[in-house]
């Protein structure tokens, strides 16, 4: 019974760190593409190119801290545990400030709504702004969505709503 209980560890040991290996490397395969993205976009003198290569490092963050996570599953010591708790740390700080610089890029960039919503980074490839009168798809469920008459009558309404009353 306790060979079959060393078996069983070994491998469920082995499998965890094949997978924590396999969710590290995507992270490191969309810091890569990110940062290749940017070097591309500064030569060819694109906007936004500082924000698009912030998001990709914060999925890649994302993707590491995942990783670590899952490691924690197979820790033995209590040294290796405080380790991967300050690893953890870390990456999630870097995480936020990232995330906060993109923030703040996103609001001091002197854009408009509808530039914002255009801008195609790793995290919102295909992201489209509803408010555009587009189809939007349903996230749960993938079926697509047309704007109806009770839409449009809705938006007219918010419209004629704002306006000032005229003089006579």
């Amino acid at each position: 019974m306790e060979n079959v209980y060393e078996l069983i560890e070994k491998y469920f040991d082995m499998a965890v760190r094949f997978i924590v290996l396999a969710i590290e490397l995507v992270g490191i395969i969309v810091l890569v593409y990110a940062i290749v993205a940017a070097i591309i976009g500064l030569f060819k003198r694109q906007p936004h190119v500082r924000l698009k290569l912030a998001e990709g490092i914060a999925l890649a963050l994302e993707f590491k801290i995942g990783g670590e996570l899952l490691r924690t599953v197979v820790v033995r010591e209590w040294s290796e545990l405080l380790i991967l708790g300050a690893i953890i740390l870390l990456r999630a700080a870097l995480t936020f400030l990232i995330q906060w610089e993109i923030k703040i890029e996103r609001k001091n960039g002197n854009m408009t709504e509808e530039q914002l919503n255009d801008i195609k980074t790793p995290l919102t490839q295909d992201a489209k702004s509803p408010k555009e009168g587009k189809e939007t798809e349903n996230q749960t469920d993938g079926e697509t969505l047309q704007p109806t008459e009770t839409d449009a009558q809705s938006a007219e309404q918010d419209v004629a709503d704002e306006q000032p009353p005229k003089e006579s």
